[in-house]
């Protein structure tokens, strides 16, 4: 008698406990924000566990029979290194939201600086009675010392109408890079330390919002992608046929056409095609253009592998996206920023994932 009220009270306690940890976290992820589908999903199937084997202790002897276990204990232990597993997804994604949060922090620091140093153009150019329509060209760099100037001074003063300005972001380069740029006369917003490209993308997105840029189009430091490429990149927007507009080194030229990174490219490009109901031809280029009202409708958190996020993201926003023609050469000088061997394809596996899940 005295075995089956303990065992009432554990079952009890057990329902509570789910109950709890049901109503956190769809209070979390409803009313403050601070949650993703994901931690909303993990939290559920935690508490919908506890309350099953609270309910049915018949689970368990499912759960060894399904897995040939005869031994309770370690049927226990098993189970615990499953919630442990849990945990330690949920703990990454713990540190990941702590990351995004520094990554903000360094962000608006350099947007507070960048308007102490040049002010907001819109205000300065009389752009706000519609008089001249402007196309910002943002560059992120990190250690770009030898080719930016080079890169930069490919770029036209107009294009369609449109007048070019350009906006460095500095992602945290010990190389001299924001000198060589104050000096030849470049606006340029400097993370105080390199956050990643993701990040440099997001300060550059919100200057760009505060200045009221019709259009902003991503273009790399490192001499990869040609200038003569963009109006031809810009074209869909000004004519009213997309918001968002991705350059594809697959419909154009590609210097490293056959190597490993293609293949990868393809995958991945394949991968988001299924996932989001359109064919995507190159996921991971980074020259695009994106008309300046819907730049703010993008939830961006990936720190370094952003490619695959605005996408997903434009799409998820039903902006109308489309593919264009564009090359991609080697790099000019250096080498590239992209981690090496596999960390570069799972980050972006990863990002892919989180993505599609919020």
């Amino acid at each position: 008698m005295g075995r089956r009220l303990v065992l009432e009270h554990v079952r009890f306690a057990g329902v509570v406990a789910a109950a709890l940890i049901a109503v956190y976290a769809v209070i979390k992820y409803r009313l403050y924000g601070g949650w993703r589908r994901f931690d909303l999903l993990l939290a559920l199937a935690i508490a919908l566990a506890i309350a099953t084997v609270s309910f049915v202790p018949q689970v368990g002897n499912v759960f060894l029979g399904l897995f040939d276990l005869q031994n309770r204990g370690f049927a226990l232990l098993v189970v615990s290194n499953l919630a442990l597993f849990g945990l330690f997804l949920y703990l990454l994604n713990q540190l990941r939201q702590n990351g995004l949060k520094n990554g903000r922090l360094v962000s608006g620091l350099a947007i507070r600086e960048y308007r102490e140093r040049f002010g907001l153009r819109k205000k300065a150019d009389g752009r706000a009675d519609g008089s001249e329509r402007r196309l910002l060209v943002l560059v992120p760099a990190y250690n770009e010392a030898p080719t930016i100037l080079q890169v930069l001074r490919t770029l036209p003063e107009s294009v369609l109408g449109y007048r070019v300005d350009v906006l460095v972001v500095d992602d945290g380069s010990t190389d001299g890079t924001e000198e060589i740029l104050l000096s030849a006369g470049y606006p340029v917003a400097v993370h105080a330390v390199n956050r990643g490209q993701g990040d440099a993308l997001r300060t550059g997105f919100e200057i760009a919002c505060l200045e009221g840029a019709d259009i902003v189009v991503n273009f790399d430091a490192d001499g990869q992608y040609r200038a003569e490429d963009l109006e031809d990149l810009i074209r869909p927007v000004v004519e009213g046929e997309a918001d968002y507009v991705h350059g594809s080194r697959f419909l154009g030229f590609y210097e490293e056409a056959g190597s490993v990174r293609h293949l990868g490219v393809v995958f991945f490009s394949r991968l988001i095609s299924l996932l989001s109901g359109q064919r995507i031809t190159d996921a991971t280029n980074g020259f695009r253009a994106i008309r300046g009202s819907e730049v703010a409708k993008l939830d961006l958190r990936e720190e370094s592998f952003s490619a695959t996020e605005l996408i997903l993201e434009a799409l998820r926003n039903d902006l109308r996206l489309v593919e264009v023609p564009v090359s991609m050469l080697k790099r000019a000088e250096g080498e590239s920023k992209k981690p090496k061997r596999l960390r570069y394809p799972l980050g972006v596996l990863r990002v892919i994932i989180q993505t599609w899940l919020r």
